[in-house]
């Protein structure tokens, strides 16, 4: 049997992106990995699926372009029922976080709001 393991971003600010996760969606932050060799930390970050999300620096990546792009598009994370996604919402707005979009049901069907993390990396945050 397949199952994803863990899903990898390359950040500028390990400690901040881990943070939002592990303030918005109770992500367990994992201890700090280091190769100063490579100019590379990152940190893993489970949440109570058993999900992983790997966020790593590197000295010598850097920004990307703007705009859409192929490669991964964003990540979705489910925390519940639709009134869980409206209060998640109106706390990121309080917050001042980026509410892109929502909360709203979506064409295919999911009940949803797109923030964006401390590093623009969008997220919908989904009810189910």
């Amino acid at each position: 049997m397949s199952r994803l393991e863990h899903v990898a971003l390359w950040v500028r600010d390990v400690e901040r992106v881990a943070a939002f996760y592990a303030q918005y969606f109770d992500a367990r932050v994992g201890d700090r990995y280091e190769n100063p060799r490579k100019g590379f930390q990152s940190r893993f970050l489970a949440f109570a699926s058993g999900a992983r999300l790997e966020v790593m620096a590197r000295t010598d990546v850097g920004m990307r372009g703007t705009g859409e792009a192929l490669g991964f598009a964003h990540v979705a994370i489910a925390i519940g029922d639709e009134a869980a996604v409206d209060a998640l919402a109106a706390r990121f707005q309080a917050d001042g976080v980026s509410v892109l979009d929502g909360p709203r049901r979506t064409g295919d069907g999911y009940y949803e709001c797109v923030v964006l993390d401390p590093e623009g990396n969008r997220v919908e945050v989904t009810a189910g």
